[in-house]
């Protein structure tokens, strides 16, 4: 024992000389020492909850469909899933979990030193923080998968937080995505009971217009009376030209003359009863009425014509309403975890005894070349 006394102190003076000599070195040997002890030995265990989600907008098929609305339908897919995972790691999403399950008192009650929530009632800006550590979503642009990541200190914790998660983003995308098309919707209907109703008054303006003057159509009454005018003075020429021959070799008191005078004096009180008519009929000139009947025609057609509009306009949107549906598409389920993942801990300790090494060598390298200035 006596023997082994003197090998013992001078290693142990070796040692503390050594330390003295190269405190850069020492400094290393600690820090790796300790790390390697947290990542080893203290270091909680968390349990890591995997989902695979595809996000799908199920679309009305039209008969203009093409390659151009099947490209549409991808960006506006890929725009989906980075709004969902916005949303997944937002102080919206920290307020709902907190609200319906035991994020707080879960994270505050479990875990190391240094990985657990120190305060329970933390502000939200650092919880949000805490929060954005411990869930990943990340969607893959190619594949369009969205992978989702949900750590917590027990399976069935990650588990639950994984799938209230899920859920609660399809929810809020598909109210998100509604809520414009809806409110679109609503200014349509009520856009078209506008246009409907003045529809119907211009209808029923033109109706009792119609009934006021006896008329059912007064443009087709002016176009008959003309019609008919046209014919009597048709009649007329006619039988002038008659007259004329019949006045080369005939007396103007014989029978046949007096009868061509006759029908020539017919006719001429007929083509003037009728444009007395066509000027005058149920006290008012028929030409005015007709052009009246004509604007309230316009006016009818118009809104007619606005009313068709807007039902239309109305009908693609209810479609556009239901294409703006988001369906979140389990690929994977939110796993129940059967061993830690978390703290990668051989990597850590690894990855820190590099860097380690790494830095304590410049700074050696440095103290050499300032001896060596100095010398």
């Amino acid at each position: 024992m006596a023997k082994n006394t003197p090998t013992m102190w001078f290693n142990v003076n070796t040692i503390k000389g050594a330390a003295k000599r190269y405190p850069q070195w020492t400094i290393c040997v600690v820090l790796i020492l300790l790390v390697s002890f947290y990542w080893g030995i203290w270091a909680s265990n968390r349990y890591v909850s995997h989902a695979h989600v595809v996000i799908s907008m199920p679309q009305i098929s039209t008969a203009q469909g093409n390659f151009s609305s099947e490209d549409a339908s991808i960006s506006r897919e890929m725009a989906a899933s980075l709004l969902l995972r916005d949303y997944i790691r937002s102080a919206d999403m920290l307020t709902y979990l907190e609200e319906n399950t035991d994020i707080r008192e879960h994270f505050s009650q479990h875990g190391d030193l240094f990985s657990r929530l120190w305060n329970k009632n933390a502000p939200t800006e650092k919880m949000l923080k805490y929060y954005q550590s411990i869930v990943s979503a990340e969607p893959d642009e190619y594949s369009g998968v969205m992978h989702v990541d949900v750590q917590a200190y027990s399976p069935e914790e990650a588990h639950s937080l994984a799938s209230a998660i899920l859920e609660q983003g399809q929810r809020h995308m598909n109210e998100m995505a509604q809520r414009v098309a809806q409110e679109q919707v609503k200014f349509l209907e009520k856009q078209s009971e506008l246009l409907q109703e003045q529809y119907q008054q211009a209808q029923q303006a033109s109706l009792t217009f119609q009934n006021e003057h006896n008329l059912p159509e007064p443009t087709q009454t002016l176009q008959n009376f003309g019609s008919i005018v046209g014919q009597l003075q048709s009649q007329l020429a006619s039988l002038k030209a008659r007259k004329a021959s019949l006045a080369a070799f005939q007396s103007p008191r014989s029978a046949e003359m007096m009868s061509v005078n006759n029908q020539i004096n017919a006719t001429q009180r007929q083509i003037d009863s009728e444009q007395e008519r066509l000027a005058s009929q149920s006290g008012r000139p028929l030409n005015s009425v007709a052009a009246e009947f004509q604007v309230l025609q316009l006016r009818t057609q118009f809104a007619l014509q606005a009313y068709s509009g807007v039902l239309t306009a109305l009908q693609n949107a209810r479609v556009a309403a239901v294409n703006q549906t988001v369906q979140v598409s389990y690929l994977q389920r939110p796993t129940l975890p059967q061993y830690s993942e978390e703290p990668t801990r051989i990597y850590n300790i690894a990855v820190f005894i590099m860097i380690a090494l790494f830095v304590t060598l410049i700074v050696n390298m440095l103290i050499l070349i300032v001896k060596d200035h100095k010398d």
